[in-house]
């Protein structure tokens, strides 16, 4: 039986890739694993049948045989670890593609996230902006020290990897504040992981689901 990948019927980003089944998708593609979707509403994500599979009733789950997952970084990990394509095989540059999965996940993605929520729930608050140049500074920060770590190369260790493909998604997030505009290398950095074949199929498959729902 093909892995089962539950996403959102209608994701709130509108078919951007930015819900978190994306990254697991981008993933099911570069190690060309073919998958199932299972479509639920936000209801039903509150469920006890969905809470089974994810108990704080999120997506996206992952479900394989007897295995159920449920984070998208620990989706990419297992996929990562049970195929190849993803991971480096020499033991030190495997352990590096990890903790650049762990680092995109825990370092990059609480303040590109916290300043996101601030643009689209805090707006009408007297101090937002205020609190938006902080939150701006913060990420602007930890742009500084991923360019610094990318420099002029291709990929943060080497080939492409799934500490690439996190720290890619994560980024993705920025796409539409300007915070990139001040990092060309990180710019074109995503663009590099957004042009890869695997990228595009996954993009293509969760806005087809976008796309249907509306219809």
């Amino acid at each position: 039986m093909l892995p089962t990948l539950t996403v959102f019927e209608t994701s709130p980003d509108r078919g951007r890739g930015l819900a978190r089944d994306m990254p697991v998708r981008w993933a099911l593609e570069e190690v060309a694993q073919p998958y199932t979707v299972r479509l639920v509403s936000f209801p039903a994500m509150k469920e006890a049948a969905h809470r089974a599979r994810n108990p704080f009733g999120q997506i996206p789950t992952y479900e394989e045989g007897g295995l159920v997952l449920f984070e998208s970084g620990a989706i990419v990990l297992h996929l990562a670890q049970s195929h190849t394509g993803l991971l480096p095989e020499n033991p030190e540059a495997h352990t590096r593609a990890v903790t650049w999965i762990f680092a995109a996940l825990s370092t990059l993605e609480p303040p590109i996230v916290e300043r996101s929520m601030a643009a689209l729930f805090e707006s009408d608050k007297p101090w937002h902006e205020e609190r938006l140049t902080m939150l701006d500074a913060r990420v602007h920060t930890r742009l500084g020290d991923l360019a610094a770590r990318l420099g002029d190369t291709e990929w943060l260790d080497g080939a492409f990897s799934a500490g690439d493909l996190m720290t890619i998604s994560v980024l993705r997030r920025l796409a539409s504040t300007g915070l990139l505009e001040d990092f060309p290398t990180i710019r074109a950095y995503v663009a590099r992981g957004e042009a890869r074949p695997a990228f595009q199929r996954a993009f293509v498959a969760q806005l087809a689901v976008f796309e249907q729902a509306g219809r």
